[in-house]
């Protein structure tokens, strides 16, 4: 019979680690280094200069701003004088409110194209992924006629039926692979526990679509955040700022700059309009790894 070798006879294994690995593992740590820099320096920079006066900023542009003469006054003129707060509040409303209809209205299209059968389901599927693969420019001209028609061109709610139509492709295409993946036992336990349809979708198969639904929801808000395009054609037209958004508000503070060499108020523009997003995106980082992992291995 065949025994075991002895204890004397193993070798252990060894972990030794190859030169050649080193240095490769060096030169991608510096090439990652050196990109980060490349990305983050520019964002330190314009956050240090917009505590700057424009003098400081003309005379030596990379300095830090002396500690004794922080310029927190750009901030307040860039609030009211250049209008930032009328900006800011219709950015919050129409992203909020984008982002929960397109969470409302992509999930319930996802859910019922995934989970149920209709002889023009996968019609109606590929048509919702066509809204991908059109450039958004072509749909300007009919867009702007059809909010014409409605009356509601320069408006917050014109601009939010945009921006929902434009963001419900990119739901449905993220959710479906959710719910294609979920037991089709958990859905038949809840309607045997007196589930009706609907109670079923919200109270059971909706919440473990969580981390689609953050997924859907943080590239959806860092998107019409700074969207530029739509509030541009759509909006521009309004005599006041009731209706415009942040990135208008800044757009039009960068020409006034130019002519004035306001380049504090320029700065704390942008950081403004940067803050919430870096919030958003370190606040519900670890759901978007966690939803983006999933929906790859779920489709």
């Amino acid at each position: 019979m065949a025994t075991d070798a002895p204890f004397s006879q193993l070798r252990p294994v060894s972990h030794a680690i190859r030169p050649g690995s080193r240095i490769s593992g060096a030169l991608i740590f510096l090439a990652l280094s050196g990109y980060l820099a490349w990305v983050v320096f520019p964002m330190l920079w314009v956050a240090y200069s917009s505590l700057k006066p424009d003098e400081a900023i003309f005379r030596d542009a990379f300095a830090l701003p002396s500690l004794d003469h922080l310029a927190w006054d750009n901030y307040v003129r860039a609030w009211r004088e250049a209008h930032f707060g009328s900006y800011f509040f219709n950015s919050v409303l129409v992203t909020t409110v984008s982002v929960a209809g397109i969470l409302a209205l992509g999930s319930m299209a996802a859910y019922a194209l995934s989970r149920f059968y209709h002889p023009l389901g996968k019609l109606l599927y590929w048509l919702f992924l066509a809204g991908l693969m059109i450039p958004v420019q072509l749909s300007i001209v009919p867009l702007f006629f059809e909010l014409r028609g409605l009356g509601l061109l320069n408006s917050r709610a014109g601009l939010i039926l945009v921006y929902v139509a434009n963001g419900l492709p990119f739901a449905v295409f993220i959710l479906a692979n959710f719910f294609r993946a979920l037991p089709k036992s958990l859905y038949e336990a809840a309607v045997v526990d007196g589930c009706t349809e609907a109670s079923a979708f919200w109270r059971v198969m909706l919440p473990l679509a969580k981390p689609g639904l953050i997924t859907v929801a943080i590239f959806q808000f860092i998107g019409i955040w700074k969207e530029y395009f739509f509030a541009f054609m759509f909006t521009s037209g309004s005599p006041t700022e009731s209706v415009r958004t942040l990135p208008l508000g800044l757009a039009n503070l960068s020409l006034t700059a130019q002519y004035r060499s306001d380049y504090g108020i320029l700065f704390a523009g942008v950081v403004v309009v940067t803050i919430p997003i870096l919030l958003i995106y370190l606040v519900l980082q670890k759901h978007l790894v966690k939803g983006v992992t999933a929906g790859a291995l779920k489709g």
